[in-house]
């Protein structure tokens, strides 16, 4: 019995191994199923018209278009009821497939533009990236 456990044990290992040798030459591995997410947060300027917000929003929302290494967008307004954004009223989610699509973003004519636009109707911004499963 314990002769049998152990094998069952041995045949469950080296199946999981084969599995897993098989996957990563497959080129599926953990890390090929992750998404680099860059997370822009706003407070705009007290009294800034509601088109000049809108621009803003639009000029941010077209960047996916133009920049071919943006392969995820979304955006929206804090809903929150905690009441702990600090002002935060705006959030831009950007995905990049890894750090060279982000920084090919960064310095594209398209969002040094859209930087333009926003520089002066902003109070304060947080931006802050991270890894995320795809």
């Amino acid at each position: 019995m314990r002769r049998a456990l152990s094998f069952g044990l041995l045949l469950l290992v080296i199946a999981a191994g084969a599995l897993f040798v098989s996957k990563a030459a497959q080129g599926e591995n953990t890390e090929d199923h992750k998404v680099l997410r860059h997370i822009v947060l706003y407070k705009f300027k007290d009294g800034l018209p509601a088109a000049d917000l809108q621009e803003v929003i639009d000029t941010f929302a077209a960047l996916p278009s133009q920049i071919d290494t943006i392969i995820g967008f979304e955006h929206g307004t804090n809903v929150s009821p905690e009441g702990k954004s600090e002002g935060l009223t705006h959030v831009f989610v950007v995905s990049f497939r890894d750090e060279v699509g982000r920084d090919a973003y960064l310095k594209h004519p398209a969002h040094l533009a859209y930087v333009d636009v926003v520089k002066n109707r902003r109070e304060k911004v947080v931006v802050f990236d991270y890894w995320a499963a795809e």
